[in-house]
């Protein structure tokens, strides 16, 4: 299996982006798809999660500002961010887990393929 992520870049806070993963190889309908980010120094943190029946959960600092969604045909996830802030500044990772169809993991350690991260730098 392999995850691709895309669209990230330089915006204002205040400002938008939305983040592409294509997949490769697997069953993407039986894959739990998460977004993670780690900023420089710290360590990767949870953004959110879709299951593959598409329920979500996300971290309460994205609560209400990203959205995830899934495209089971083009095999496709995304992150739209909106009201960006300088502290959501890191790279973003996707990832994919093959579960049972509610369940949604939320550590790194819970995931079994990753993307190689996009860069999202948001200025004040």
């Amino acid at each position: 299996v392999q995850l691709q992520a895309s669209g990230g870049g330089l915006v204002q806070a205040g400002g938008s982006l939305r983040l592409s993963c294509a997949t490769s190889g697997g069953t993407f309908s039986r894959f739990a798809l998460g977004w993670f980010r780690q900023a420089p120094g710290k360590e990767r943190e949870f953004v959110t999660v879709i299951s593959r029946s598409g329920n979500t959960y996300s971290a309460d600092s994205v609560k209400g500002r990203f959205t995830i969604s899934r495209d089971n045909d083009k095999k496709m996830v995304y992150l739209q961010m909106n009201s960006l802030k300088p502290g959501d500044t890191a790279v973003y990772y996707c990832a994919a887990k093959s579960v049972i169809l509610t369940f949604t993991p939320t550590t790194p350690e819970q995931y079994n393929y990753w993307g190689q991260g996009t860069k999202v730098t948001v200025s004040s």
